[in-house]
């Protein structure tokens, strides 16, 4: 049943999850309790989340607990062929391969909701919207499903301000577990990660423009400071502007950013951050790449019609000549430089974010038939998850923490003990 390039490179792909595997911890514990329990058993989960190891062994833990698991990627250029071949192998259901175009993307995204999924998990939302616009007498089938990104909750937040949600969606991305660490170190060394290797260049010295200043930019511009660059922050929040200038960061408009930038970072979630005005006035060589989820905050459509001719630059680099001459460099296309030019987060931190979302996941199953108490509406992590989360990945690390006595119970609550 899957579609994949190829089924032959399968124990390359092993390799890579055999490794994620041993430093994912609380996935491994989960993985455990969940093949005595089984508690997706007779359930069909539909996933399209960044198709790479960390992914791999997140579907491979869903699967221990009983679940049918029909994968696809949610980025063209972040699946891993070898990967994908690996779950294919231990009897997964995979539709994805590195560099699908827009047509075969989508249709992987419908060969996984085809299915019939009861939970769905998602990662900018796009099962979550084809369901609901391709496939509607699907929708009263599924349980609920969990949510990855930013963008995705806002796409979700969207529909249910209209109405049209048509079954619960968990914001596991809201989960303090998930942003407070994901979004900040995990997008703070993958971004860098992914610009380094696929540059070669130093940052040390560079003037570095981060656009955006939510948890995602404050970890991407915390790492361009301890990598020596000269920091400048660009927001249209005047609170998350405040945030950036006390940290020690420049804040300009992009527009002024645009004529000092050597390196050029978006992380806003938005579309046209960086456009034709900006392109323009970029020095010669200036590099642009994104950490959003979607390939349209920096304006590549605009950069290639605006400029004489572009070129392969490098592995992963494309050049852009201007009319003035200028040369002006994007990565990865423009889409998510750290999974385009890398592996993304670090598996300790997507250990973190993974175990809730198989958390919240197990929640959806275990509810199945209170559907009507959880309502058509974006609902939160349940904070016993995050809890549980954070105080076992402390046990894994090997560290206690205080605990209130009674006293203090009493003081800080009352009679309450909440």
């Amino acid at each position: 049943m899957s579609e994949i390039r190829d089924t032959a490179i399968w124990e390359s792909g092993k390799t890579k999850i055999d490794w994620v595997t041993g430093r994912m911890d609380l996935l491994r514990g989960i993985e455990k309790r969940f093949e005595a329990e089984k508690p997706f058993k007779g359930l069909k989960i539909a996933l399209s989340v960044h198709l790479e190891a960390k992914t791999a062994y997140l579907c491979k833990v869903l699967a221990a607990g009983g679940a049918e698991m029909f994968v696809t990627g949610s980025n063209s250029l972040s699946t891993q062929d070898d990967v994908a071949a690996a779950l294919v192998h231990d009897g997964l259901n995979v539709f994805a391969w590195h560099g699908a175009t827009p047509e075969e993307y989508s249709s992987h995204l419908e060969r996984v909701i085809e299915q019939g999924p009861d939970i769905i998990i998602d990662d900018g939302g796009d099962l979550v919207s084809l369901i609901h616009g391709k496939y509607p007498h699907l929708v009263s089938k599924v349980i609920g499903g969990c949510e990855e990104t930013t963008t995705g909750i806002h796409r979700l937040r969207v529909m249910e301000k209209k109405g049209t949600l048509g079954f619960p969606m968990i914001t596991v991305n809201d989960a303090d577990c998930k942003h407070l660490f994901d979004n900040r170190y995990g997008t703070g060394q993958s971004v860098w990660d992914g610009i380094n290797r696929t540059t070669n260049l130093i940052t040390a010295g560079k003037n570095v423009v981060v656009a955006g200043y939510g948890w995602c930019g404050k970890g991407v511009a915390m790492r361009a400071k301890g990598l020596g660059a000269s920091v400048i922050v660009t927001e249209i929040d005047p609170v998350k502007a405040i945030e950036a200038v006390m940290d020690g960061f420049k804040v300009m408009t992009m527009d002024q950013a645009a004529k000092t930038g050597d390196i050029f970072i978006t992380v806003t979630g938005c579309s046209n951050v960086i456009g034709k005005r900006h392109f323009l006035e970029m020095k010669d060589g200036a590099i642009c790449c994104n950490a959003g989820h979607f390939d349209v905050e920096v304006n590549v459509a605009a950069l290639r019609e605006m400029s004489g001719h572009s070129f392969q630059a490098r592995k992963n680099i494309e050049g852009f000549v201007l009319e003035n001459g200028k040369r002006i460099y994007v990565l990865g296309e423009g889409k998510l430089v750290n999974l385009a030019c890398g592996d993304g987060h670090p598996a300790e931190i997507m250990d973190m974010s993974f175990a809730i979302q198989a958390l919240s996941a197990e929640y959806l199953a275990k509810n199945r038939n209170r559907l009507h108490e959880l309502e058509k509406k974006v609902i939160p992590v349940p904070s016993e998850v995050d809890k549980a989360v954070a105080f076992q990945k402390l046990s894994c690390w090997g560290i206690a923490i205080d605990t209130l006595d009674a006293e203090q119970m009493e003081y800080l609550y009352g009679n309450s003990g909440n």
